[in-house]
């Protein structure tokens, strides 16, 4: 319970939430929520809060003008202006009801004349408002319905700025690559206008690599956008990206680049009166301070900030409160910040993604008191709030998930429908030329009867060709499908990243597919990255090898986890591992290394031996109902009999073959013969796992369906055993 914590929350609250302040507090920001590329922390995400509300009459005019406090003998445009800065008003204010009230008053007020821009205008701020209150895939389907008006009416800027939109929104919704390519679609389009405003897309662009990890590519587009942003005159958005670069460097460990860029933006938005925004960057600057140990700078920043605040009248931002208490904290002043941040949090929503980092400090500030139960419970209640942040963006991005998954069936489905018109089309044309065919044929018999040889091969082959391409469709549609199973190494990667243990994840076959520095380092690799793709057992001696190839063989028979020690050639050295299933139905291996115990004899503790928490975000596991779940193990094994048997039926071989040219199932050698071992366990009710991996038997059935020529009442039993899986597997929320 140190100084640790607080500083991995600092850094994750920081990084992940400063472009998500700018949206909140600039000036510029609060009329376009793309602008930084996100909204301030809001609420989590709850199924109630984003589903659609039944439509209502809009409000009359005159009524909802002097609700709002807009004369109403204006023009047009000056009212809708004021309407929509209204809006964004309750927006900061995370009053989403009345800032949705203020656009049906836009609406109302325009009347008749709400078609054209004023309409995509209209369903784009709906969007805004929806993604400021965490309802990013109900935002994104009305920023698509805007970019459609827009592109209809060919309005080249209002569709970058929609793209803009769609970007930071699949940004939220963790489609990096999607989200890259909406940007790079604004930018394009900003780059055409005559006077383009390119400024925001190259800053969501540097928020975007930031998140990825690239540093240097962050900071090249950030520099873009700031000389963007000057040249159209915006000194407070081009302080925005300064002050962006500056939480940048501080997170990097660039401590005196950091604030110099700091005070720099810091100094820019004094000169345009940006009292609210400057808070924020008061803040960092006393966590610069700390991080330096210079508490007395610490304190003189944030002093300046909460002076600011009072002067102003406004509300003190809670990243300034945290900084303020954990230099109260580290200046002997426990109490005095337990009372600063007990102040700050009673001021935060329930689920407001500052709430973390600050019972976190709290916890500290209970701990420096020697308060050690009241500190605990703090600690708690952080590490709860921190969870619900982390599933809440889960169930998002889930909720994304199944919205694509479901708009690809749909399409599919289309693009079947498309193609059955297409023939039916083709079949009605074939039957008029027949009608004529038959009225010369009275006149000319033999012709008569060579047209209608020729029309029959014509239909035998126009039957025969669409065949083949609703064959080469559904052939092309299982591979995708088979490939969707498949490992995501780049989410395993992320995942081992961020353990501090020595981790590799290994398939069926004991290859590596990913590891973490710790286990790079531990095997004498200088990059985890030059362990991809080999087989573990080639970095063994040989009796670790033959050793690790036994682990592997009775983790087919049994989930327990498999120890074993080894050396790496020549090493002295030894070093111990533990195999295990990671539990999750992704036919994963989770292997986990250390330096082996001492000489002394002494053996491994508990703690030392506990098996690897599964790396998989998903947590697939049926309803607590017995029946359901022994349906679901036997449909898996009457898939994989269907599996094998259309198999051998098709190709003449066995099930060796099956697993050796698959590459799904591992093959062994025992007492002198290869065997499928793993796969015969899915043969058999009493023999399936407990855990079964059901995305491998998945994949064998879309391997069979892709790569082999079945009869059509084959196929068909074999499509029927997939889709009666499938089927408890989308009950259950499995894929």
């Amino acid at each position: 319970m140190g100084e640790h914590r607080a500083k991995r929350w600092v850094g994750a609250v920081w990084a992940g939430s400063w472009s998500l302040a700018v949206a909140a507090m600039g000036p510029a920001a609060g009329t376009d929520m793309a602008a930084q590329g996100a909204g301030v922390a809001a609420p989590v995400d709850s199924p109630s809060r984003c589903q659609a509300a039944p439509a209502a009459a809009l409000p009359a005019p005159a009524q909802c003008l002097r609700r709002f406090g807009i004369e109403p003998g204006g023009s047009e445009a000056s009212i809708l202006e004021a309407l929509y800065a209204r809006s964004i008003e309750f927006q900061h204010r995370s009053d989403f009801v009345q800032a949705s009230a203020a656009l049906d008053c836009a609406q109302a007020s325009a009347g008749d004349r709400a078609g054209g821009a004023l309409e995509y205008e209209l369903l784009r701020r709906r969007g805004v408002i929806d993604y400021r209150n965490e309802c990013q895939v109900e935002a994104l389907a009305k920023f698509k319905q805007a970019l459609q008006l827009a592109q209809h009416r060919e309005d080249r800027p209002a569709q970058s700025k929609i793209w803009n939109n769609i970007g930071s929104t699949l940004r939220r919704l963790g489609d990096y690559r999607g989200a890259l390519q909406a940007l790079m679609s604004s930018l394009e389009l900003q780059r055409s206008l005559p006077e383009r405003d390119s400024g925001p897309a190259l800053n969501n662009i540097a928020d975007l690599y930031r998140d990825f990890g690239d540093t240097a590519a962050a900071v090249r587009h950030y520099d873009q956008a700031r000389a963007e942003f000057l040249r159209a005159g915006n000194r407070i958005e081009a302080a925005h990206v300064l002050a962006s670069q500056g939480v940048l460097a501080l997170d990097a460990g660039h401590i005196g680049r950091g604030q110099a860029l700091l005070e720099q933006a810091r100094g820019e938005l004094d000169k345009a009166g940006d009292r609210t925004y400057v808070l924020r960057v008061h803040a960092e600057l006393g966590r610069a301070a700390i991080a330096r140990g210079d508490l007395a700078q610490a304190k003189r920043w944030t002093d300046s900030g909460l002076a600011i605040a009072a002067q102003a009248g406004t509300a003190v931002p809670a990243p300034l409160q945290l900084q303020a208490a954990r230099g109260d904290r580290l200046r002997g002043q426990a109490r005095a910040a337990q009372l600063r941040v007990q102040t700050a949090l009673a001021a935060l929503a329930p689920q407001d993604s500052d709430r973390p980092a600050l019972l976190s400090e709290l916890a500290d500030d209970f701990e420096a008191q020697g308060e050690w139960p009241r500190a605990l419970a703090a600690l708690r209640d952080s590490e709860a709030a921190a969870r619900a942040l982390r599933e809440a963006r889960y169930d998002r991005e889930m909720k994304w998930l199944q919205l694509r998954f479901e708009t690809a069936e749909r399409d599919r489905t289309i693009a079947a429908l498309a193609t059955e018109n297409q023939v039916r089309a083709l079949s009605l044309k074939q039957r008029t030329l027949a009608l004529w065919l038959t009225v010369v044929s009275a006149l000319a018999a033999l012709l008569g009867l060579t047209v209608f040889f020729l029309r029959r091969q014509h239909r035998v082959r126009v039957a025969e060709a669409a065949r083949r391409a609703r064959l080469a469709e559904e052939v092309e549609y299982y591979r995708r499908a088979a490939a969707d199973l498949g490992v995501d190494r780049a989410r395993l990667q992320a995942a081992l990243d961020s353990r501090d243990d020595a981790v590799l994840i290994l398939d069926v076959a004991g290859h590596v597919l990913a590891a973490n520095r710790s286990a790079g380092e531990l095997l004498q690799h200088p990059g985890a990255s030059a362990l991809s793709g080999r087989a573990f057992g080639e970095l063994l001696d040989e009796a670790g090898a033959h050793r690790f190839a036994q682990a592997l063989e009775r983790l087919d028979e049994s989930s327990a986890p498999q120890r074993f020690d080894f050396r790496l050639g020549a090493r002295r050295d030894a070093l111990s591992a533990q195999l295990s299933e990671s539990g999750q139905g992704e036919g994963l291996i989770v292997l986990g290394l250390k330096p082996a115990a001492s000489a002394s004899g002494v053996a491994p503790t508990v703690a030392d031996g506990a098996e690897h928490e599964p790396l998989s975000v998903e947590t697939p596991a049926l309803a607590d109902d017995d029946e359901l779940r022994q349906s679901f193990r036997r449909a898996l094994v009457e898939l994989m009999l269907a599996v094998v048997e259309a198999w051998e039926r098709s190709t003449g071989q066995g099930r060796l073959e099956l697993a050796e040219k698959s590459r799904i199932w591992r093959v062994t050698v025992d007492d002198g013969r290869l065997r499928a071992r793993a796969m015969e366990r899915y043969l058999s009710l009493s023999k399936l796992p407990r855990q079964p991996r059901w995305r491998d038997v998945l994949r064998s059935g879309y391997y069979v369906l892709a790569e082999c020529s079945l009869d059509e009442s084959v196929r068909g039993e074999l499509q029927r055993h997939v889709d009666a899986v499938l089927a408890y597997t989308r009950r259950h929320a499995l894929v």
